[in-house]
């Protein structure tokens, strides 16, 4: 089991290690692997992420098979391509149903991000369910990890032990918080997703989106990619805090 002690320590030597060299942001973090079009060292399986998360994620995962918790991970890391697929596809039937393009993007981004925005192209984050439960239907659904739902324990568990391997949530049930809806099956990998936050809030998201073959694209210009920062973007949990402001990206 990773101790507090140890991830506190590997925290500090991420922040302090990059903050010595500045440019090491851009050379750990190119626009491309920040974007979801990148190569990044993945580990195996159907649920990839890079691999410092993957070790730290198997062991957080072996602490919770003790209790009799299965964490089980239904989306890690996520390419720039297969989120394109995922946003095309809900903006064309938006669109069917009769949407402009302004209320079709506000519409899916209630649950679903850009393409380029996701921090699902990082490799830094795990949608989680119990796999000892049976699977039926949507299994990413709030009610599914509250009361008598089949991931209550889990989401219990995680909220008392998450921290210990450096994961936290990053979407709470803050009513005041405003953005992307409550994801209780969403975790992030601090250690890392941290830095990489920080790189990727020096890239140029409008040229890159205005370049791309994302559906909606004509209305994203400097006052939308504001707007969405401000409504959508920053408004989540910081690592180790409260629910705070925290210019970020999606889910």
């Amino acid at each position: 089991m990773m101790l507090r002690k140890e991830f506190l320590t590997a925290l500090f030597l991420t922040l302090a290690g990059h903050s010595v060299h500045a440019n090491l942001f851009f050379e750990l973090y190119p626009n491309d692997l920040l974007f979801g079009k990148g190569n990044p060292d993945l580990s195996n399986g159907e649920a990839p992420l890079i691999k410092p998360v993957q070790k730290a994620f198997d062991q957080m995962a072996e602490a919770a098979k003790k209790e009799n918790v299965t964490l089980k991970i239904v989306s890690g890391y996520r390419s720039f391509e297969r989120q394109k697929q995922i946003w095309n596809t809900k903006y064309s039937r938006n669109q069917k149903a009769g949407l402009d393009p302004i209320d079709n993007i506000k519409k899916i981004i209630t649950f679903s991000t850009l393409p380029g925005t996701s921090r699902h192209h990082w490799g830094t984050e795990v949608d989680l369910i119990d796999g000892s439960q049976k699977e039926e239907g949507d299994v990413l659904l709030t009610q599914k990890f509250q009361g008598e739902g089949p991931y209550a324990r889990l989401a219990l568990w995680m909220q008392e032990n998450a921290s210990q391997f450096g994961f936290y949530l990053p979407y709470t049930n803050n009513k005041k918080r405003k953005g992307f809806s409550f994801e209780p099956w969403h975790y992030s990998y601090a250690p890392v997703s941290i830095q990489m936050l920080k790189a990727y809030l020096k890239l140029d998201l409008i040229s890159f989106l205005k370049a791309s073959e994302v559906l909606g694209k004509e209305v994203f210009d400097i006052d939308f990619i504001s707007n969405l920062y401000q409504g959508w973007v920053s408004d989540i949990k910081k690592y180790g805090s409260g629910v705070g402001k925290a210019i970020w990206c999606y889910t």
